[in-house]
């Protein structure tokens, strides 16, 4: 039962981590071996220096999992994987990637009879101990064929795992709960910025929180990570207001629109994004301008940038 692994970061590290205890014998390749070799001092798994050695220690047929960045990079990889791979072997992408290109691949791939399938997966740095949610689209036949890496890899075997459909449903589902994961994340942050702004009733939102996860309808794993993030520090002085959005997000917005079905939660939870990283800010300078030439509001001047001279 071997497996081979492409990207050793966070999740595909501790995804060839979790295989390893497991029992499958993981053969691993990243760009740095020193983190391949770092892996395999820690689990015993074979380091690979290339993906031509990684191929060549795996079993027929041969079964690859890529976790690497949806993209250019893995389209790169399995361009180099086709030429390696022969009729029968399995190539698993469990990047965050759009579905089509996951269709567009499994086409790709199945003229060399290469089989493929697509893997959505969330768990975070969580995934290890607690097991990772996957969500795969692909064959019945070449599902099978990873069956039983997905049960390592599952929370439970019979759980957190599943065939969704052919090969690209795996990714759109994926795409669309990570729609939800902006909407829900959101609107807890809106909530919670309403409770500080009461400061005449002093509210703990440490301790709402945490009593908010023990029978609340809102009670979610988000919560759990906001409530201990909030015992620690409830002002995020330090902290900057930029959020970062991935692909998923825009993905599924792009896919309402196709459809012609109304998400506005998740739409707007990703313009939110885009306002935190400072795509708000000349439209907001706009429209304090135009407040003041039909009003003769005030406007505020901003302050001087510094030359850094002495």
């Amino acid at each position: 039962m071997n497996i081979g692994m492409i990207g050793l970061g966070r999740m595909g590290g501790n995804m060839a981590r979790r295989l390893v205890r497991g029992g499958a014998t993981v053969a691993a390749y990243d760009r740095s071996f020193e983190v391949a070799q770092g892996l395999a001092r820690e689990t015993g798994l074979k380091a690979c220096t290339s993906l031509e050695e990684l191929v060549g220690s795996l079993d027929k047929p041969r079964v690859v999992w890529m976790m690497l960045p949806a993209g250019e990079i893995s389209r790169h990889t399995l361009e180099q994987l086709m030429t390696m791979l022969a009729p029968g072997d399995v190539v698993v992408d469990g990047a965050n990637a759009f579905y089509k290109d996951s269709m567009s691949h499994a086409a790709l791939l199945a003229k060399q009879g290469i089989r493929f399938v697509d893997a959505g997966v969330s768990g975070g740095v969580w995934g290890l101990e607690n097991g990772y949610a996957l969500m795969v689209g692909g064959e019945n036949e070449t599902v099978a064929q990873v069956e039983r890496f997905l049960k390592i890899l599952a929370p439970a075997p019979d759980k957190g795992w599943l065939h969704c459909g052919q090969a690209g449903s795996g990714h759109f589902v994926k795409m669309v709960h990570n729609g939800i994961e902006y909407g829900m994340m959101q609107a807890y942050a809106e909530g919670l910025a309403l409770l500080k702004g009461k400061q005449e009733f002093g509210i703990d939102l440490a301790a709402v929180t945490e009593m908010w996860r023990h029978g609340s309808v809102v009670r979610s794993w988000l919560l759990d990570l906001i409530a201990d993030v909030l015992q620690k520090d409830q002002k995020l002085d330090g902290i900057e207001p930029f959020v970062s959005d991935s692909g998923e997000g825009r993905w599924t917005a792009y896919e309402a629109i196709e459809q012609g079905v109304p998400a506005p939660v998740m739409s707007l939870a990703l313009m939110m994004r885009f306002a935190s990283q400072g795509a708000n800010d000349y439209p907001a300078k706009l429209l304090a301008m135009m407040r003041k030439g039909f009003g003769g509001h005030a406007v505020l001047a901003s302050a001087p940038e510094e030359d850094g001279e002495k």
